[in-house]
């Protein structure tokens, strides 16, 4: 295959992966983010020293904090910007994009206001575009480091999904396509969710038969969801469901898990999150998990008691330091 002309937009861990990944098979990559800071410090370093240290970008990526430029002439743009973000990114592009654009969704999430999962986000700016969702058990500091790893390329598009497949494999990256877009994104998506349940349980000091527990009858969660949303039952025992699970509930390379931990070990969400210095997708995906939960009328025990813990919880701290202040003003 020639080498294509490739937009990512987002240089986190992923973004950053993904784009040694593509330049290295001789594609011409355009990384993009807002923050100039970090683009001065990948142009001069070629290296992005606070996610991915010792891993060096090849010459044929390039820095964009325009993201215009970064995207004209594109045949494929990579959204790897954080889930409750892909919004605001889209306004950003939607008036320079063309239908001959492939765009590919590698970030996460369910948009917590709306809970639109991100095909249907997408598909809201730009309707004629073909859409593929990339997902699996794949952390950016293993792909960076050339380990051997397995993806999911869903679309409806069987040519969209076949041809992002064949931008994206190499030696050590194996990418399957899968038509279930909406098991895809589900069971990327909400296996944060377990994962900070897995977290959790670390930090309380309990063994691997809970964890075992926790991510069997998880993954069962997550299925019920998702084929009430239309997907398909049997994605959630591929790569994009169990196997994402597995590697996000028991991988320390997972911020899901280890602010988990965090919490497990009683810190509030606040400093688990800050601790963390990323962002943990989870936290928004659970509040986003429970109410599709009640509007699909779906029992998912296991999201609901993580929801209590972020956030019932910490609403009745709140409540309580509130009237520890009002009584000690009355005083």
């Amino acid at each position: 295959m020639n080498g294509k002309k490739i937009a990512i937009l987002g240089a986190g861990s992923w973004g950053t992966a993904l784009s040694i990944t593509l330049a290295e098979k001789n594609h011409i990559v355009n990384l993009w983010t807002r923050n100039k800071k970090d683009i001065e410090h990948l142009r001069n370093y070629k290296e992005n020293k606070k996610y991915l240290p010792g891993i060096k970008l090849p010459p044929n990526v390039h820095y964009f904090t325009d993201i215009i430029n970064c995207i004209s002439d594109c045949e494929l743009i990579v959204l790897a910007v954080a889930s409750q973000a892909i919004r605001e990114t889209l306004e950003k592009i939607k008036n320079h994009v063309t239908k001959n654009q492939l765009i590919v969704n590698v970030s996460k999430g369910i948009e917590k206001e709306t809970l639109l999962r991100i095909s249907e986000i997408v598909y809201d700016f730009f309707p004629e575009n073909h859409y593929v969702m990339l997902s699996g058990p794949s952390h950016a500091e293993e792909v960076s480091r050339k380990m051997p790893t397995t993806i999911v390329a869903a679309s409806k598009s069987r040519w969209a999904a076949e041809t992002v497949q064949d931008i994206f494999i190499t030696p050590n990256l194996r990418v399957y396509t899968n038509p279930d877009v909406v098991g895809v994104e589900i069971g990327g998506a909400l296996k944060n969710v377990i994962a900070l349940g897995a977290g959790i349980t670390d930090g309380l000091g309990f063994g691997d038969n809970a964890k075992a527990a926790l991510m069997t009858r998880g993954i069962r969660e997550i299925a019920r969801l998702g084929v009430a949303m239309g997907a398909y039952s049997s994605t959630f025992a591929g790569l994009a469901g169990i196997g994402d699970l597995i590697v996000t509930c028991t991988s320390m390379h997972s911020r899901n898990r280890r602010c988990g931990i965090l919490l497990g070990q009683g810190k509030n969400l606040e400093n688990a999150v800050k601790s963390i210095g990323m962002v943990v997708e989870g936290v928004y995906t659970t509040m986003a998990a429970y109410k599709l939960s009640k509007k699909y009328n779906v029992e998912m025990p296991i999201t609901t008691e993580i929801f209590k813990i972020l956030y019932y919880i910490v609403f009745c701290l709140i409540i309580c330091k509130f009237y520890a202040g009002f009584s000690h003003r009355s005083e």
